[in-house]
């Protein structure tokens, strides 16, 4: 397994019961981004990404048709 897939796990196992809002995950990644400026080109990625997924679900059913 990778790291990243441990990491995941790790997630899931301590907080995976949890429910948040995406505007306290949106704060927490500008918390880490602040802290860590070299990570803020991926962390832009995964939320613009996580922002436009209803997007890529219309782009799939245009693929369907």
């Amino acid at each position: 397994m990778t790291r990243f897939g441990q990491a995941l796990q790790e997630l899931r196992a301590r907080r995976g019961a949890e429910t948040v809002s995406v505007a306290w995950l949106a704060g927490e990644l500008q918390y880490f981004v602040d802290l860590n400026p070299d990570f803020e080109v991926p962390v832009d990625r995964l939320t613009t990404w996580l922002a436009r997924l209803d997007d890529l679900d219309d782009l799939d059913d245009l693929d369907d048709e």
